[in-house]
């Protein structure tokens, strides 16, 4: 059985997707980039671009009964890996402790121009 997410403290989902989904014993949550609840993108760098994003998975995962600390496994999508450094800077202050497993890639284009999507995986 499975439980479909969704919060206002995120922007809406943009397509034929939900925000998160829990299944099992797990949070699934969809690829977030830097869209704030009003659905506008931040403003700014990879920096404030990171924290958004994060943000964004950080609320669907409360929305899930979970929370950062239960995430096992991200995917990052950069448009830049030359970034790389500064996301990792941001991306540590949220996973500091027992980080995930996580896989990062550079690819050609995201949605809205995004610099950077996100991906996770969550136990409940």
């Amino acid at each position: 059985m499975k439980k479909i997410i969704s919060t206002d403290k995120t922007p809406k989902a943009i397509g034929p997707y939900s925000q998160a989904v829990v299944a099992n014993g797990f949070a699934f949550v969809s690829g977030q980039i830097a869209l704030q609840p009003n659905g506008q993108m931040v403003e700014g760098g990879i920096r404030e671009q990171t924290h958004r994003v994060l943000d964004n998975i950080k609320s669907l995962l409360e929305a899930s009964g979970s929370s950062l600390r239960h995430v096992v496994k991200t995917t990052v999508y950069m448009r830049d890996i030359n970034e790389f450094a500064i996301m990792n800077e941001v991306y540590s202050e949220y996973f500091s402790d027992h980080p995930p497993a996580r896989a990062t890639m550079e690819v050609a284009r995201l949605p809205r121009d995004a610099r950077l999507e996100i991906d996770c995986i969550a136990i409940l």
